[in-house]
């Protein structure tokens, strides 16, 4: 697709918000080829956005700019209106919280124990463990679920308990904004929607923003309140699911012929792929 890649719902320049991309553009060190192509989104506050896109196509890599993990060679990522990377480590962990793609615990460490890692960024020299922090550790087991499970080895959980726990960690850090990395890559259905029914009650009942790379439209429609459309490094729409999830973009952004329908249950919209939508050319010689 080329470069000038737009959608029905093109996003228009940044709002204020707490977290802003202003045209960012960005390349990997070792292979010096962009991936993000000026890129300017604004994330909206207490409420949950997903990114979209196909494989490749930047999502992470705009999420972790967000979190402070990739920094653009050109624009700006800002928190508050003030560059991210003009945060300290600790200061910056104590108003976002990210969760990465595969998160690997200790070996042998308890449910309890990788919560409590949460709250890492809250010590220092003048500042050692107490109260506080053992309340926020109980609150981030409480919101997530997690608590009965507390003295069990992460080892031994479930995909979806696992992903839980991970989850409590960062809220422990007792954060504004959390940045998911695929949570639902590798879950099954069941504990796909048991982690983002989990996004949902943490956005409508504690006001958290959170933003999170999905690769399921339906699910992105259902759960989000605003969806990021990306192809080839490029934002191609930007909107509520109603306005990003039509026909045009979801052709823009996948090369997928579809029809849009109302979810019986949920009343979002509902991608419906057509016959044949995306097939190639068949090989009718080869064998069986």
């Amino acid at each position: 697709m080329s470069a000038d890649i737009a959608g029905p719902a093109v996003a228009s320049a940044p709002a204020s918000g707490p977290l802003q991309a202003q045209d960012v553009r960005l390349a990997y060190p070792r292979s010096q080829t962009e991936v993000l192509h000026g890129v300017s989104v604004s994330i909206e506050p207490e409420a949950m956005t997903a990114i979209i896109g196909p494989n490749a196509c930047g999502k992470s890599t705009l999420l972790k700019t967000f979190g402070r993990i990739l920094q653009a060679h050109e624009g700006h990522t800002t928190l508050g209106g003030r560059p991210v990377r003009e945060y300290g480590a600790k200061e910056f962990a104590r108003l976002v919280g990210m969760l990465p793609q595969s998160a690997t615990a200790p070996a042998g460490i308890t449910v309890a124990d990788l919560v409590s890692r949460g709250r890492y960024p809250h010590q220092g020299l003048m500042r050692q463990w107490s109260g506080r922090d053992e309340a926020a550790v109980a609150e981030a087991m409480e919101r997530t679920g997690t608590r009965e499970i507390a003295g069990r080895p992460v080892a031994s959980l479930s995909g979806g308990q696992r992903q839980r726990v991970w989850i409590a960690m960062v809220l422990a850090q007792q954060t504004e904004i959390l940045l998911l990395d695929e949570p639902t890559t590798f879950l099954d259905l069941t504990h796909q929607i048991d982690v983002l029914e989990l996004c949902r009650e943490l956005v409508d009942g504690y006001g958290t923003t959170i933003v999170a790379v999905l690769h399921d439209l339906n699910q992105a429609g259902r759960y989000a309140d605003r969806i990021v459309a990306m192809r080839d490094g490029q934002l191609v729409a930007s909107g509520t699911p109603a306005e990003v999830i039509t026909a045009e973009t979801v052709k823009a952004v996948f090369d997928l012929d579809c029809r849009i329908i109302p979810d019986p249950e949920a009343g979002t919209p509902l991608v419906v792929p057509k016959a044949g939508a995306h097939s190639g050319p068949v090989d009718r010689t080869a064998a069986p």
